[in-house]
């Protein structure tokens, strides 16, 4: 790369290996760590340290009580994912690491939204809803609360759908994914 101040033109190549170009790629990463105290903080600080946005961070129990689940998504350089997996693999309490590729994953989100709606509109909403597959999981006089389950896609259609009729509230879980098939998780 040219020196700061210069005017020289960099080529696609060179400013992906400085790393100044994302690749685009959402990365998914499935970790497991031991069901320890602090074992959260640790993983997120480790992105945090290194300058990384975790776009949605989901933890959980696995069918291994001493064992959780994190998952959280990003978007980076291939390099610096590379670099943070392998710091994270010298953490004590990580067990497994899977940065999932998105043609051999299902990943799944859920999300609440709480619209305004009286009167007709509320037929219009709910049938929205029913397209989409949801579930209306509370009604009062003048507001709804839809429940929607599926993909990071499908919950952003349906908020496209719903704003209009006016969107109180809305709150979305994060993503949670697994491998497809019988190989390891």
């Amino acid at each position: 790369m040219g020196e700061p101040g210069t005017k020289e033109l960099l080529s696609l190549e060179q400013l992906e290996a400085a790393g100044g170009l994302h690749s685009g790629r959402k990365h998914v990463l499935s970790i497991l760590v031991e069901n320890k105290p602090a074992v959260l903080s640790r993983v997120t600080g480790l992105f945090a340290r290194r300058g990384f946005n975790i776009d949605t961070l989901t933890v959980g129990p696995t069918e291994d009580e001493h064992v959780s689940r994190i998952t959280l998504t990003l978007d980076g350089a291939l390099h610096p994912i590379d670099q943070v997996t392998k710091q994270l693999h010298k953490l004590i309490n990580v067990l497994k690491i899977r940065d999932l590729e998105p043609t051999d994953t299902v990943a799944r989100e859920l999300a609440l939204f709480k619209v305004a709606v009286e009167g007709p509109q509320r037929a219009e909403v709910m049938q929205v809803c029913e397209i989409f597959r949801g579930k209306v999981v509370d009604v009062t006089r003048r507001s709804i609360i839809l429940e929607i389950t599926g993909t990071t896609e499908k919950i952003e259609a349906f908020e496209r759908m719903v704003r209009p009729f006016g969107l109180i509230e809305m709150m979305r879980t994060g993503e949670i994914a697994i491998s497809r098939g019988r190989g390891e998780t």
